[in-house]
């Protein structure tokens, strides 16, 4: 028996209560290494989360064949032919234990050129070598993150991406890690970003600012359905697909209120003190986008300086609520200021509170009341002015604090369709080449970066690093991906 052990009897048998003997262990981890403790902790989570997906993976096969027999039960079909479709589908969960079981690393992906930057790591095209398909691949610097204290952060990434499967948000297909970093291997939207636009036609027309908002609003709508919060929309972070519609991508900042999004977890996790879970016209193509040239100057230098800040660690406050400035408490409220901050800026050309500088920006947003100011070269409807007033407000006044059907029974929108929009065809579709045209990307920018991303150096097995606790259970493949097809 061990020493750190003690022994305690308790005799609680008696005529009264028939109990038997008890015999208490009370344990104790003192004495014991820290390297032996964080083999402990370590072996206790990779159980936890073992278990954990075994039964995730057995809802989600049974919610599959349920759908697929609800929809059989539907159909005019013989049986026969109801059984051919049993059948594929049960060689298609097969296929699916496969890849289950299959190690993903950096070598089964051929990367293609970086598109993209970001304070934490790059974002390339990217072809499996196996299926020719293509992909988004996003990388990101372990080291960095335990650096910036961003563990919650990119948990909270990983865990959206994985439990979407909503048309408004960018498909995660696979997650997996190195002993240096974390890849996410997302789908890859060919038509760029809604800032790369507003850099380029500095304003758009209300009938097309519609559409982008109207679609942001679903967009967002589907986020917090799935009881996560973004944090960071921003112009940078709405993408545009191959037929013009948007999604919604970068995850770094959001959170869903789970225990492993809350940076407290990690700082108990390798601290060791973790202790385990307990009237208006239809909106169409025929509009297309409107170059201004009103507030011209300001809109040249805002231009000027928005792609740097895209790739600093800093990044651009701008579309941040000040209640999140605060830190006094928020909600899902504070991402409708940051879509009425993209609609000031695609209607006027610059977002209501930009500055010289960060400090003096953070300084208007706290005094929003003083410095929200519409410019008078710049002609808004009314419906348009009260959209954006009523979302760049306190929370406690914003519109969608109460849901998105508060946003869009307003005016601005009357005559949309919400539930077609994304079938009607966009004011911008992008012209394709080919399945890896990145034209829409500022790629001139990001020379300085290289085309393959760093291999790792392998860790020893035989230590424990405990920073890698943190990233227990990052790995993903999804269903989905198996019927996948690649097309213009």
């Amino acid at each position: 028996m061990s020493e750190h052990d003690s022994i305690a009897y308790t005799h609680s048998g008696s005529p009264n209560n028939g109990h038997a003997d008890y015999l208490f262990f009370e344990r104790s981890t003192v004495g014991y290494s820290k390297q032996t403790l964080d083999k402990s902790t370590a072996a206790k989570l990779k159980l936890q989360h073992y278990y954990k997906v075994i039964v995730e993976q057995a809802q989600e096969r049974k919610k599959r064949l349920d759908e697929l027999e609800h929809r059989l039960e539907n159909e005019n079909c013989s049986e026969e032919r109801k059984n051919r479709q049993r059948s594929q589908y049960g060689r298609k969960e097969a296929q699916f234990l496969r890849l289950r079981r299959t190690r993903l690393g950096l070598e089964d992906f051929v990367t293609l050129k970086v598109i993209g930057k970001g304070a934490f790591g790059e974002v390339r095209l990217a072809q499996k070598t196996d299926t020719g398909k293509i992909y988004a691949m996003k990388t990101l610097r372990k080291a960095e993150m335990f650096k910036k204290d961003q563990l919650a952060h990119v948990r909270a990434e990983r865990d959206v991406l994985a439990e979407s499967d909503s048309p408004w948000v960018v498909q995660l297909f696979y997650s997996f890690q190195d002993a240096q970093y974390l890849y996410l291997i997302m789908e890859f939207l060919p038509g760029g970003d809604l800032m790369t636009m507003l850099i380029k036609y500095d304003t758009f027309s209300e009938d097309v600012t519609r559409f982008y908002i109207a679609e942001c609003v679903l967009a967002i709508d589907a986020i917090h359905r799935l009881h996560f919060i973004h944090r960071d929309i921003k112009p940078d972070n709405i993408l545009i697909d191959k037929r013009g519609h948007i999604k919604l991508s970068d995850f770094g900042l959001s959170t869903g209120f789970h225990k492993t999004h809350d940076s407290a977890y990690y700082q108990c996790l390798l601290d060791g003190s973790y202790s385990g879970p307990n009237g208006h016209r239809q909106l169409g193509s025929e509009h297309n986008i409107n170059l201004t040239l009103s507030s011209k100057d300001r809109i040249a230098t805002w231009k000027k300086n928005r792609r740097n800040l895209a790739f600093s660690t800093v990044g651009t406050p701008d579309y941040i609520a000040p209640e999140i400035f605060r830190q006094q408490g928020y909600g899902k409220e504070c991402d409708w200021w940051s879509l009425g901050a993209i609609m000031f800026e695609c209607l006027v050309g610059y977002p209501p509170f930009c500055s010289e500088n960060a400090h003096e920006t953070y300084r208007k947003i706290v005094n929003w009341r003083e410095q929200l100011y519409f410019p008078d070269d710049v002609h808004l409807s009314n419906e348009a002015e009260d959209l954006i007033r009523r979302l760049i407000t306190s929370p406690e006044q914003r519109l969608g604090r109460h849901g998105a059907d508060e946003i869009k029974s307003h005016p601005f929108f009357a005559g949309v369709n919400w539930d077609t929009i994304r079938q009607i065809e966009a004011p911008f579709v992008p012209q394709l080449t080919s399945i890896t045209d990145t034209s829409y990307f500022p790629t001139e920018d990001l020379d300085k970066v290289p085309e393959q991303p760093p291999v790792s150096v392998p860790s020893d097995t035989a230590e424990v690093n405990q920073k890698d606790l943190a990233f227990v259970g990052y790995t993903f493949k999804r269903f989905d991906d198996l019927t996948r097809k690649n097309a213009l």
